[in-house]
């Protein structure tokens, strides 16, 4: 499942090393370790932010979760992805619960539950594949359009286009009008990532025909 960058995509995370982000806060080297390929979140290290902001993009991520048996809800492999910084996507271990919610895996966190629970087994290798419209604003920064956001899971659409309510809770800023970078959660659980890029989209396409 591991998917090749596409030409021209920004590579966060290529299994060597984290020399494309920093810690949360502050400008110190990340605390996570690096190993096989991956990184796993340290707990106590703190989120890590990509160096890297983009606005529209399409951005893909692999991530792992730890077998936790004797933990349940919010204590089964938790952490999340931030898009710009300031909207949660929840990573948990959320395998074969029937009805996930707001708060569950793939969830845009406490805004939209996923239409369906793509996960996969914990320590299995899972993706994201974030379809992301920034929000718009006007000279003043007052949002004109919320951002949007599709969302596939493991190849399964569990967001289709819905528009945002604003940042979700934790957000770096609410500095909607601005590029944002990547930010991924340290909630105390080793979760892994692999594979992190994205791919800046254009604002809008072009309304003439043929080439230029």
């Amino acid at each position: 499942m591991f998917a090749e960058p596409p030409q021209g995509a920004v590579i966060l995370f290529d299994g060597r090393d984290l020399s494309q982000w920093r810690r949360r806060r502050g400008d110190e080297p990340p605390g996570w370790a690096v190993a096989d390929g991956a990184m796993t979140v340290v707990r106590g290290t703190g989120d890590i932010v990509s160096l890297e902001t983009f606005d529209d993009a399409w951005i893909h991520l692999e991530f792992s979760v730890p077998d936790m048996p004797e933990a349940s809800g919010q204590g089964k492999g938790n952490s999340g992805v931030y898009v710009q910084g300031r909207y949660e996507i929840q990573v948990l271990d959320s395998y074969g619960w029937s009805v996930p919610g707001k708060g569950d895996c793939g969830a845009i966190y406490d805004q939209f539950a996923p239409l369906s629970n793509a996960c996969r087994r914990p320590l299995e290798w899972q993706s994201y594949d974030i379809a992301f419209r920034a929000a718009r604003v006007d000279a003043s920064g007052r949002a004109q359009e919320q951002a949007r956001m599709t969302l596939l899971h493991n190849g399964i659409c569990i967001h289709n286009n819905v528009t945002l309510r604003g940042p979700t809770g934790g957000a770096l800023d609410q500095d909607i009008g601005a590029p944002g970078p990547l930010r991924l959660q340290d909630h105390g659980h080793p979760v892994r990532y692999r594979n992190v890029w994205f791919v800046r989209l254009a604002r809008q396409g072009s309304d003439d025909y043929g080439p230029r």
